[in-house]
């Protein structure tokens, strides 16, 4: 019990950080956008998926 306690004072004690302060919240929201494009990529890139853009230029 204790354990999940610390957990959930850090997450909060963070949550507050980033509401406090712009530039870390900020720096935060861009690391989360490159590591989700990054993750849109390979799996774009990935052998025997399709994409939008490749079944458009198909159908074409």
């Amino acid at each position: 019990m204790t354990g999940r306690k610390a957990l959930w004072t850090t997450i909060g004690l963070g949550a507050v950080y980033l509401m406090r302060n712009k530039n870390a919240r900020d720096k935060v929201m861009t690391q989360v956008r490159n590591i989700s494009n990054s993750m849109r990529q390979r799996k774009s890139e990935a052998p025997g998926t399709t994409t939008s853009t490749s079944m458009n230029s198909t159908l074409r």
